[in-house]
């Protein structure tokens, strides 16, 4: 036959009406019972002893086995074969094959017709069946081996078809696939254990898995339970990264500093290093290397019953320790240069944004999806003499060292020259003269920077602005409904051209905020600018609240679609009242949950706020703190601000990626419920990235 090496067609098992239901009695039994004298085999007593003989090993087999005999090729078969039948069983015993398999019969019929013609045994590497399993029916992948059998003279009696189900190997093998896609957009070191944690939990069906990576003379890993709460590779939080020496006895341990791999099928592989229960549970464990010439880990995968690890299933994690090997080193390196990247960047950004008594200042910066280079976009506000801010968010063209130390000139000179004389016409007109400056002592024409400078009055709230090519703010207008536009500043050319810049005034009400954006913001591949722009503002309009925060985590979501830009945003609230605040430093040590939780409860009742708003947000607040010294290892920052619409909380750590918490897990809370708490409990929430750690935040309306 044409193609005889290719799988064959999927065979599909349909249930037919009136179908006999499926019998308690074994396969042997049924076919001792069954009257074989009308069908083309006869009396069983007269069988060839070859097809008696046959008959009796298919029944005593555990594979699954079948065999098809005389000329309407009348089926017999064993229990592991009538598994696969389901409702098909026990009325296919006996009947032509045809009539069982249905449409499904015309690819399988051709086989068997080829063995019984030629004589040669056929091998099919892949079927496709439809097999009924708890209640539905699923795909399983066979491998098939049909050959033919002959009686005592030689005459070929039917053909024996053997089926080894190949399902977990296929899907072994395709999610290895999905590994090396995964993997390849793995940019750090916490997103390969996360896609390894995952990958190896789901492919294996695992109870346990640890992924360790060396750090100095030890080793860092996170780990993953089945059925926990617990979940130390939460993908909304950094991992949970823990610490162990060059402890003997640990299985991990010894595959990273050794490169061999090990298994063991039954006993205590964990009971010398066990910290918990959950490892102390593990019966079978392998641990395989991860070696790269500036790389040394391990990956263990264990199980909580007796485990033999066959050589096919070790091939597949040699390779899948080989891949992910090689994704954690390249991960490694990502790091590096970004911890450089955000070095440079967070020299250049202000520490802490001024404070007033009516109006709320926030901003946010977000990376490009290249996080490896440091951007030029930045922002500041500050304070001028006179007691008025002064507030810019700008870009420099490019995401190099370059564009960054650009922007930090621009944004040096922006402060002395608004020190000096903050008029926005007169700063901007420096600040050409300086970039045109950089660009001829560059001998390069081609610097690019784009500026909306403005001057806010506290005493009434308006805003003295002007833009040099930059696209101009969002003006949010609180009200019974809230309403959002783009301010009408005049339009100035970018600096560097020699132009001459306008200034235009806009005044905040009690309840507007202004929000400042960088063109990351706005601009997609392929999308016009004015759509950018219209979802900017439809998205601002339909904030719950002018909150500057929750208005710069909104704008960085915006406009869907991802963006190669940095993204920078600002925003100044003018508050409808007095806000308070106040903030707490909190150790990073077991206690510190429960000392926010008493600091919290006092303040909140002394500001009088609604008891269940109270109860709501220490509960939210104790999560985020728990989370925070989990995965930073380092001392949070609490800090509550209560106006009269509404109770903002935001907890802060100066944590970086591939911190090491120095707290155990037991002793502060479950990991992984926190956010869920907080996406039901607050009316709006969201995380700030930061060059200095992370802040999750959270608001709640006070009715």
């Amino acid at each position: 036959m044409a193609g005889m090496g290719s799988p064959s067609a999927m065979t599909t098992l349909p249930t037919q009406p009136g179908d006999a239901p499926a019998s308690t009695r074994g396969c042997a039994e049924l076919v001792a019972a069954h009257p074989w004298h009308v069908t083309d085999l006869g009396e069983r007593d007269r069988w060839d002893p070859v097809l008696a003989a046959t008959v009796d090993l298919v029944l005593a087999s555990p594979v699954p086995m079948s065999l098809v005999c005389g000329e309407r090729f009348v089926l017999i078969y064993n229990d592991a074969f009538a598994d696969m039948l389901g409702a098909k069983h026990p009325a296919a015993l006996g009947c032509p094959a045809a009539e069982v398999f249905g449409e499904g019969w015309h690819g399988l019929g051709d086989i068997i017709a080829e063995v019984l013609r030629t004589g040669r045994p056929f091998l099919e590497a892949e079927a496709q069946v439809s097999v009924p399993r708890g209640g539905h029916v699923e795909q399983a992948s066979f491998t098939r081996g049909h050959s033919l059998v002959r009686d005592q003279h030689g005459t070929p009696l039917g053909v024996l078809t053997v089926a080894a189900e190949t399902t977990q190997v296929t899907r072994r093998l395709q999610s290895l696939g999905e590994l090396t896609s995964r993997l390849a957009a793995a940019l750090t070191v916490d997103d390969v254990a996360r896609v390894v944690l995952a990958y190896a939990m789901t492919s294996f069906d695992l109870d346990h898995c640890v992924f360790a990576v060396d750090d100095g003379q030890e080793y860092r890993f996170v780990r993953r339970i089945r059925g926990e709460m617990i979940d130390e590779a939460d993908e909304r939080l950094p991992p949970l990264w823990k610490r162990i020496g060059p402890v003997a006895g640990s299985p991990l341990v010894a595959a990273a500093t050794s490169g061999r791999p090990s298994f063991q099928a039954d006993g205590a592989p964990l009971a010398e290093v066990a910290t918990d229960r959950h490892e102390r549970r593990i019966r079978a464990l392998a641990a395989m290397p991860l070696r790269t010439p500036s790389l040394r880990g391990a990956v263990t995968m264990g199980y909580r019953t007796a485990h033999a690890w066959l050589p096919a299933e070790r091939a597949l994690l040699y390779a899948a320790a080989e891949l992910i090997a090689q994704a954690a080193e390249r991960a490694r390196r990502f790091e590096a240069q970004h911890g450089t990247a955000m070095l440079l960047q967070k020299s250049m950004l202000p520490e802490h944004l001024p404070e007033l008594d009516r109006f709320r200042i926030a901003a946010r910066y977000d990376v490009g999806v290249d996080g490896n280079a440091a951007g030029g976009d930045f922002y500041d506000a500050f304070e001028l003499a006179d007691g008025r801010l002064a507030m810019v968010l700008g870009d420099v063209a490019g995401h190099d060292v370059r564009a960054a130390a650009v922007m930090g000139q621009v944004r040096a000179a922006l402060r002395a020259l608004a020190l000096t004389d903050p008029a926005p016409p007169t700063v901007l007109a420096g600040l050409d003269r300086l970039v045109g400056s950089l660009g001829a002592e560059s001998r390069n024409e081609e610097i690019f920077v784009t500026v909306v400078y403005g001057v806010l009055d506290p005493a009434d709230g308006t805003i003295t602005l002007a833009s040099a090519g930059h696209p101009p703010p969002v003006l949010r207008r609180a009200g019974r409904r809230a309403t959002a536009e783009l301010v009408a500043v005049p339009p100035g050319a970018p600096l560097g051209l020699g132009g001459v810049w306008r200034s235009g005034t806009v005044r905040l009400e009690p309840g507007d905020t202004i929000l400042m954006f960088s063109d990351g913001v706005v601009e997609r591949r392929g999308q016009p600018l004015d759509d950018g722009l219209d979802a900017l503002v439809a998205a601002t309009a339909a904030a719950a609240g002018g909150d500057p925060r929750n208005l710069c985590s909104l704008a960085t979501a915006a406009v869907e679609g991802r963006t190669d830009d940095d993204v920078a945003v600002l925003a100044v609230e003018r508050a409808v009242a007095l806000s308070r605040s106040a903030t707490m430093q909190v150790p990073a040590e077991p206690t510190g949950p429960s000392r926010v939780r008493q600091w919290m409860t006092t303040r909140l009742r002394e500001w009088a706020v609604p008891e269940p708003v109270i109860g709501a947000a220490i509960l939210c607040t104790s999560e985020l703190t728990t989370n925070a010294l989990l995965h930073a290892g380092t001392p949070a920052q609490v800090h509550i601000d209560l106006s009269a619409e509404r109770l903002l909380v935001s907890v802060a750590d100066t944590g970086t990626r591939g911190s090491v918490t120095r707290a155990r897990t037991d002793t502060l809370s479950s990991r992984g419920r926190g956010l869920g708490l907080i996406e039901e409990l607050s009316d709006t929430w969201g995380t700030d990235p930061s060059v200095r750690g992370s802040t999750v935040w959270f608001e709640m309306l006070i009715p």
